[in-house]
């Protein structure tokens, strides 16, 4: 489950610094301002859950199936659908039109992700020394 943790982490991490460059340099003169801006939103949210993954990496009490399905999920659901959003123009896709609703649930699985984290936590037992 580590590797799979850690797997995911670090895919999500490339590829957000991949696309916040390509945003940053190549989208720069194809986009209006607001697109770039909701892109960089994605990529933002993209490289906090990356993170998360590899910290959830190293600790066994997080490291649940539930989380990761949530997580990748909803970075999927968030990031990939506001990616798709603002490119469907450029990429000829005017049918993805329909991903609006996707991002809030993508949202949500986030939210949901790291409210079981928080309450994982407050339920811990510390080391009594």
């Amino acid at each position: 489950m580590k590797r799979t943790f850690l797997s995911w982490g670090f895919f999500f991490g490339i590829t957000a610094v991949i696309l916040g460059a390509f945003a940053a340099h190549a989208l720069k003169a194809i986009l209006d301002e607001s697109q770039i801006e909701s892109f960089q939103t994605g990529v933002r949210y993209q490289m906090f859950h990356a993170l998360l993954l590899i910290l959830l990496s190293l600790f066994d009490e997080f490291r649940r199936k539930a989380i990761l399905l949530l997580l990748v999920s909803g970075v999927f659901c968030f990031s990939f659908s506001i990616y798709l959003l603002n490119l469907r123009g450029l990429m000829g896709l005017e049918a993805f039109k329909y991903l609006g609703p996707i991002t809030p649930i993508g949202g949500s699985l986030l939210i949901i992700a790291w409210g079981i984290l928080l309450f994982k936590a407050i339920k811990l037992k510390e080391p009594t020394d």
